[in-house]
């Protein structure tokens, strides 16, 4: 897929790839793509006081994503149809295994569970947590220069050993970048990603309370 930030960057790329690509016909070498950038999100760190404490276990699986959105890559909307990328840009894990990654940590830092982790850890547990992240992208709309992140995440809590969803609730936020630099993109991304982890991690302490009540 097209990757894009802007018409002139799109020039300004196209410009740079026509001398490598000039080289290696005359030379007999692959033109080598220019490093990306690396960026990462960061876990919520507070919660409110009055959480349940929990002493059961739980897995967080790495939540399932759409072929589009389950890249290294920072996606771009500018219409309902199509995916588009930033160029010269990543995210330090697969979207996917990013959010799982953070969700871990967010749970962590509630200090109010026994023990959290993926599966691959091999932990027993009590509730595994499965999700789909449906909406992890900015959109901009025709003509725009200040693009919408928008982060959307269904959650479900499965009880074990019986595999019995216990319960499912949907997460979404939407946060304006304050302009269209990547940084300020990112930093979007981080608010509206931040409020869905909280939003989900509290969800899931006061479902699995009552359930395991």
């Amino acid at each position: 897929m097209t990757k894009h930030i802007s018409r002139r960057g799109l020039l300004r790329g196209a410009a740079m790839l026509a001398v490598p690509a000039s080289l290696a016909a005359c030379n007999g070498i692959l033109p080598q793509a220019p490093p990306s950038n690396l960026y990462a999100l960061s876990p919520k760190t507070t919660f409110p006081p009055d959480l349940p404490r929990v002493n059961w276990q739980l897995v967080v699986e790495e939540p399932f994503a759409a072929g589009g959105l389950d890249t290294h890559r920072i996606a771009i909307m500018t219409n309902p149809y199509e995916i588009k990328y930033y160029a010269g840009a990543r995210w330090a894990e697969r979207a996917p295994r990013m959010v799982q990654t953070l969700l871990v940590e967010s749970f962590e830092n509630t200090g109010k569970i026994v023990a959290v982790g993926r599966q691959s850890i091999g932990l027993r547990s009590d509730f595994n947590l499965k999700s789909e992240l449906r909406e992890f992208q900015a959109e901009l709309k025709e003509g725009g220069t200040t693009p919408e992140i928008r982060v959307a995440l269904n959650a479900k809590l499965i009880g074990q050993p019986r595999q019995q969803i216990v319960a499912s609730a949907n997460f979404e936020r939407r946060v304006r970048a304050k302009d269209g630099e990547l940084l300020s993109v990112v930093a979007a991304f981080d608010e509206a990603l931040g409020q869905v982890l909280r939003e989900t991690v509290q969800w899931t302490l006061l479902t699995g309370s009552r359930a395991s009540a």
